[in-house]
């Protein structure tokens, strides 16, 4: 096949002046919309984040509050014995993980204490029967409930210790 036949078959496009690629003018507009668009996804993802946290925690503290009722319930009904100054709730955080000796068999409340999502760190705040309900200071008789020992504030504006 010629030249000449070549030519007939293909399309020949013909440059015109303004089809040169972008202008400069045109490539920092461009720019400037992505670092618009870039900036205003960043504060979202933040608070994405933030929010996972905050549901994490939420669910790890209920996950041990729960496991502590679970604990006070079976030390109510006789299921094991316990000491007469702790009402019922566990000594500590790992009594819920090691378990208490039921007629043999070892009944477990909780798999293992949870890494608090704030501090990332597997160390709560306790509070016992006999301390302050807004205290912060562990007298050491029993675990009536537990927080998170971080000191930031949530989407809400509440404390994270006061959840």
């Amino acid at each position: 096949m010629g030249y000449e036949s070549m030519r007939a078959v293909l399309p020949i496009r013909v440059k015109l002046d303004g089809e040169r690629g972008l202008t400069l003018v045109e490539l920092i507009v461009t720019v400037t919309i992505l670092a618009i668009l870039a900036s205003a996804a960043l504060p979202i993802a933040r608070f994405k984040v933030k929010r996972e946290k905050e549901r994490e925690l939420r669910r790890d503290l209920w996950e041990m509050r729960d496991s502590i009722d679970r604990y006070k319930d079976a030390a109510d009904k006789g299921a094991f014995q316990i000491k007469l100054d702790s009402q019922g709730y566990p000594p500590d955080l790992d009594k819920l993980v090691t378990g208490e000796e039921v007629q043999g068999k070892k009944l477990r409340f909780l798999r293992k204490i949870p890494v608090d999502p704030m501090t990332g760190k597997a160390e709560w705040g306790m509070r016992s029967m006999q301390d302050d309900p807004k205290g912060d200071s562990f007298g050491g008789q029993n675990v009536f409930d537990v927080y998170t020992k971080s000191t930031g504030t949530a989407l809400d504006g509440t404390k994270y210790s006061d959840w």
